[in-house]
């Protein structure tokens, strides 16, 4: 994504995203663990999306049809105060969608030929009346199927951020109803939460100021036209950048964000440690898109290509057929274990898809996995006592999957990716 909103790598883009391809089943699914037709929603949305902005057909992304992957978890009619939402298909573990991966399916599907107005419901009905959205449907302070206000409600503006610009997204290219008021009531709740000096902070652990935060609620004023406000909360990201002229001990990581000052400082002082790389690697792409300017809504379009001008054919509410569950093949190759950004180990699969990303060793109730809330994550960060931000898939239902799949003779395996992945 930070590549497609930066347009200014292609072959980088090109190489990123064919590996995306050549791996999906080992991230949007537990397949490989002896879960048949296994699906993980905030995976299975953000590699739509991910298809979407890379320029790449999603009816045969990596063999793949990633649309009819997405549209056959929303759920329907029969689903109570579910309706709408997109949900993982996992036996025996609790479900980890949540706003954050919602908003990725909306966004793929508002620009893959039409997303469902059920799905975009369940999405503004995770917004309080105070504009800001939960992370979690019915956790957190706020337990209705709509979000209510309570002294107890946690707002997450990772998950605003999100949502705003997955509203606009829908109301440019759907014309969906009540997307673009929802989108405005948002971003002005997250204009009243920026900081003086340009900053934000997510929820839980990280509710200290970041640039995880900061670029993803930057990206979102942006998006709905509160430039002053979006330039106030590049710039204060950009002080956070490595540059030739403040680099210190960090010389060789030139162009790379810190998380937060703390993590700028002790990189300047010592360089960046191989044990904390992966916290730069997750902060830099998300604090990047306040930077691009780019709104999620318009990634991977021509520079010249008016907001919401969709390419594609808008198909009517729920015309699709869902493709049957595992019906698809293609060749994977090998997946490296390297860690996750959305990541891909089953505490990656798990984490589905956090994009800025999460800890292993954080412990955070407000982080989604795409689960997870972006900015939600919270933990420790790997060494300096940064906060970590997360994003992407719910960890607790994967857990309880894990210790199951023990007892039936993968352990082993488990344990070695558990290891290599973490994890919206």
């Amino acid at each position: 994504m930070a590549l497609a909103a930066t347009r200014s790598e292609p072959a980088a883009l090109k190489a990123a995203t064919d590996a995306v391809a050549a791996n999906i089943r080992k991230y949007n699914s537990v397949e490989e663990w002896g879960m048949p037709g296994s699906r993980i929603a905030g995976a299975t949305a953000k590699v739509l999306f991910a298809s979407v902005v890379a320029g790449r057909n999603p009816a045969t992304f990596g063999g793949l049809d990633m649309r009819a992957e997405t549209l056959d978890l929303v759920a329907g009619p029969d689903a109570g105060d579910d309706v709408g939402r997109v949900r993982d298909k996992l036996t025996g573990s609790p479900d980890s969608g949540n706003a954050f991966g919602q908003s990725l399916a909306v966004l793929g599907l508002a620009r893959s030929g039409g997303v469902p107005q059920s799905a975009v419901d369940f999405l503004i009905k995770q917004q309080c009346p105070s504009g800001g959205f939960r992370l979690f449907p019915g956790q957190l302070g706020s337990t209705g199927p709509v979000c209510q206000d309570t002294p107890t409600t946690v707002l997450d503006p990772d998950s605003t951020g999100m949502a705003v610009q997955a509203l606009l997204s829908a109301a440019a290219e759907n014309g969906s109803t009540g997307a673009a008021a929802a989108a405005k009531k948002g971003a002005d709740w997250l204009k009243s939460r920026q900081r003086a000096d340009g900053s934000f902070g997510g929820s839980g652990p990280t509710a200290a100021s970041n640039t995880n935060s900061t670029g993803l609620a930057g990206q979102a004023l942006r998006a709905v036209g509160y430039s002053a406000e979006a330039d106030k909360a590049a710039a204060w990201v950009a002080k956070h950048q490595i540059t030739a002229d403040n680099a210190g001990a960090a010389t060789k990581d030139v162009g790379t964000i810190a998380y937060n000052e703390e993590a700028l400082t002790s990189a300047q002082a010592e360089g960046i440690p191989d044990f904390q790389r992966d916290q730069w690697r997750r902060a830099t792409p998300q604090a990047l898109l306040v930077l691009a300017g780019v709104p999620l809504g318009d990634l991977g379009k021509a520079p010249t290509e008016p907001t919401g001008t969709a390419t594609s054919t808008t198909v009517p509410t729920g015309s699709h057929t869902p493709a049957p569950t595992g019906s698809a093949t293609h060749t994977e190759s090998a997946s490296p274990s390297a860690s996750t950004s959305p990541t891909t180990s089953l505490s990656q699969t798990a984490s589905a898809s956090i994009s800025a990303s999460s800890s292993a060793s954080a412990t955070n109730t407000n982080q989604a996995g795409t689960g997870g809330s972006i900015s939600g994550a919270g933990g420790t960060a790997n060494g300096g006592g940064s906060s970590l931000a997360r994003t992407g898939a719910q960890v607790g239902g994967l857990v309880l999957l894990a210790v199951g799949l023990v007892g039936t003779g993968f352990a082993v395996r488990a344990g070695a990716r558990r290891k290599n992945g973490r994890h919206t």
